[in-house]
Formats: structure tokens, sequence, C-alpha cells
């Protein structure tokens, strides 16, 4: 008997611990670990559709019949972490003047600053990429789908000091790869700036710089 109440112990504390949650009001107190612990909150993966139709970021946080809640997460809430995952509020960011769009992108911290992957915008449209410009916001559904912008993501930094957001692209990601010749000489072979080539990379950097 004594075994099946610590067996019961030990799941619920697995339970608690992979559902804890929290929320960030500004980029301060996330680096800083400042956050209020919530529960129930929902993390959504939006369809390649919704985005078409509607613009904004990949994922939709939002607490069941909770609307203070809800008005908070769209539009004061800065970051979630859910489950050990981080997502930052792209409702306030701009790259170049230009928007992301609402709801949230997943995210990952680094010496200090915010990995966050998005939509290209502006001189982030790489090559693979047909269109040269879009700009988020309005009625841009068609503009976007016939770009094959919906389909494409890259990374961008928000700068822990200033808040600035820089696109990580290969002369910046050569930059933060300098001190690790390997990694470097591998990425520059990759001669990719999609999203999926740059994470490996970052997650790699995350490892060196432990």
């Amino acid at each position: 008997m004594k075994r099946i109440y610590l067996f019961l112990i030990i799941v619920c504390g697995i339970f608690t611990l992979h559902a804890q949650q929290f929320v960030y009001s500004n980029l301060q107190d996330l680096l800083e670990g400042q956050c209020n612990e919530v529960d129930g909150l929902i993390v959504e993966k939006r369809t390649k559709n919704q985005i078409t139709l509607n613009g904004g970021a990949d994922y939709r946080i939002t607490k069941p019949e909770f609307d203070s809640m809800n008005k908070y997460l769209r539009h004061k809430c800065y970051a979630v972490m859910s489950d050990s995952s981080l997502y930052v509020n792209c409702k306030h960011l701009r790259f170049k003047r230009m928007r992301f769009g609402n709801w949230y992108s997943a995210a990952m911290i680094i010496n200090g600053n915010i990995f966050f992957c998005a939509m290209p915008l502006g001189s982030a449209v790489s090559q693979s990429v047909k269109t040269a410009q879009v700009t988020l916001g309005g009625n841009f559904g068609d503009a976007l789908a016939s770009s094959g912008l919906v389909h494409k993501r890259v990374y961008y930094m928000i700068d822990g000091q200033h808040g600035h957001i820089i696109f990580v692209g290969k002369d910046f990601m050569s930059d933060l790869l300098h001190d690790f010749p390997e990694l470097l000489h591998s990425y520059t072979n990759e001669n990719s700036e999609l999203a999926d080539v740059t994470q490996k990379y970052l997650l790699a950097l995350s490892e060196e710089c432990k």
C-alpha cells in the first residue's frame, strides 16, 4: 500500500511540474524571471489557413471562460512559459516598423537575448521567397498566400538591453558563431536563413554557452 501511495505522489508531482505556466509583463521581467504563475492556459498551434486569413503569429494562447485574462494575454502580456516552452507576444513587436501581427511566437533565451521564430518581413525575406516585401495587417490574405510567406519562418533576436529587434540572417548568425569554428563552418555550408536551419545552430550555441 505504501508503494502505491508513493507512486501516486510521484505521478502527481510530475504532473504538477509539467503543468506549470507563467506569464511575464515585460522584457525585463522575462530576463529577470519575475513572473506570475497561472493555470489552465491553452496553447493552440494556429493553422496555415488561420494565418492566411487573419495574419499574426503561430500560437494562440487563451484561458477558457476567463475574459479578463484573455484580454491581458492578447494585449498586455509580454511572454508566456508553458510546459518549459517559451512564447513571446508579437502584438507590439516591430521589425523596421513592420508588424508581426497578433498572437505568439515560439522563443528561446540565449545569453540574455530573446530569439523568436516568425514570418519573414521586409529585408528579412530570403531569396527563397518570391515577394520582396509584405506589410502585415489589414486585408492581405491573397498576397500572403501567393508569396509563400505563410509557409516560411526565420529567426529574429530581441536585444535584451534595448529591446531592438534584429533579423538573424547569415551575417548575424556567423557573428554569433564566431568563437565556435566547427559550428560556424557547418552553418556556412548549410547556406540557408530559414528557421529550421537557424534553430539547429541556436540550440547548439545555447549548449556551448551553458
